[in-house]
């Protein structure tokens, strides 16, 4: 069994909903040979330096989560894409304990083909393949300086955009965005810079 991380025992310590589904978890992936460390502010588990799984709760059921699980065969039909725009990434979700010690074995197999898959890439969608919201696409078409902009972002910010603009249900609030972020676009910037 790997060495326990103790910025990992600090968080568990702390953690006020799923500690023990967390450290029940925790004992699967570290005896699958992972090295332990806290990233993003939760329990990350690595191979070679590479990341492989990640533990973390949410309000409904707390998650694995496998950074190239698109890459994974899932014979048990249980990871879990969060949203249609994650490309990589995959959980398995518990609600309790019971879920995870029945499901060790399962468990283990996923982590070792995570580890033999860990130096493989995922073969992402380029930008161009989203879909742009039709109201980027007008202020795009009757603003050539936009356009401009918009192109020269990188594959990124520009994805970032798209994500944000698309996710409102209502024109109006899609097209506020749009609105909200031109002056953003014709700077260079990214959403979040």
């Amino acid at each position: 069994m790997n060495s326990m991380n103790p910025k990992v025992d600090e968080y568990l310590g702390k953690a006020k909903k799923w500690q023990e589904e967390f450290e029940k978890l925790r004992m699967i992936i570290l005896d699958c040979g992972l090295a332990e460390e806290l990233k993003w502010g939760c329990p990350c588990y690595t191979f070679e330096k590479s990341n492989i799984v990640l533990i973390h709760g949410f309000k409904e059921y707390c998650a694995l989560l496998f950074f190239k699980g698109a890459l994974l065969k899932d014979p048990k039909d249980i990871l879990i894409q969060q949203t249609e725009n994650v490309q990589a990434g995959r959980q398995i979700r518990f609600t309790n304990v019971r879920e995870i010690v029945k499901m060790k074995t399962v468990l283990k197999a996923y982590i070792h083909e995570a580890k033999e898959k860990a130096g493989l890439k995922v073969k992402y969608k380029k930008t161009s393949e989203f879909k742009i919201p039709e109201e980027l696409q007008n202020k795009l078409d009757e603003t050539p300086a936009l356009r401009k902009a918009f192109d020269a972002l990188t594959p990124g910010r520009q994805r970032a955009y798209l994500f944000y603009f698309s996710q409102p249900k209502q024109s109006k609030t899609r097209a506020a965005r749009v609105e909200k972020c031109t002056h953003q676009i014709l700077n260079g910037k990214g959403l979040n810079d």
